[in-house]
């Protein structure tokens, strides 16, 4: 295979490792979110939240799958990605910026608002383990939040 090739299949499957993240957060598959992470990640949603939340930094896959499926549990989400820039950095590295969308209902009255949409980007690194791809950083900024 030569370098060209494998850099395209190599963005390929980032493309489809962050497939996988969006289904799965949607569908509440906290099995095959976490599988999307590198043990060691550092999840940075700091921005995401208005105004900045500083407890939303989080190290470990396992620590930020305990705060985030109990958080989703009783919300509809809806999550897009776009347009990615995917660079490898080096065999087993890459970082992308991705656009995003998102829409969370909130249902039984569970949160302060009824329904959320947010247009940002993700910010990640990702590493080649043994068996693919995984994201080991994710940083969420946002451009807009609508908060009804």
């Amino acid at each position: 295979m030569d370098g060209d090739t494998s850099v395209l299949l190599a963005i390929e499957q980032i493309k489809l490792l962050k497939a996988r993240y969006f289904r799965c957060m949607d569908a509440k598959d906290w099995a095959g979110l976490r599988d999307v992470f590198t043990a060691d990640l550092a999840a940075d949603f700091r921005d995401s939240a208005q105004p900045r939340n500083e407890a939303l930094l989080i190290h470990g896959a396992d620590a930020y799958m305990a705060m985030l499926a109990p958080a989703l549990a009783d919300l509809i989400t809806v999550h897009h990605g776009h347009m990615p820039e995917i660079s490898l950095t080096s065999p087993t590295t890459a970082t992308g910026i991705w656009a995003m969308e998102d829409k969370l209902w909130a249902v039984a009255g569970g949160m302060p608002w009824r329904h959320l949409h947010g247009y940002g980007h993700y910010h990640e690194t990702y590493r080649k383990e043994a068996d693919g791809w995984r994201i080991a950083s994710i940083r969420l900024t946002r451009l807009h939040l609508h908060v009804a």
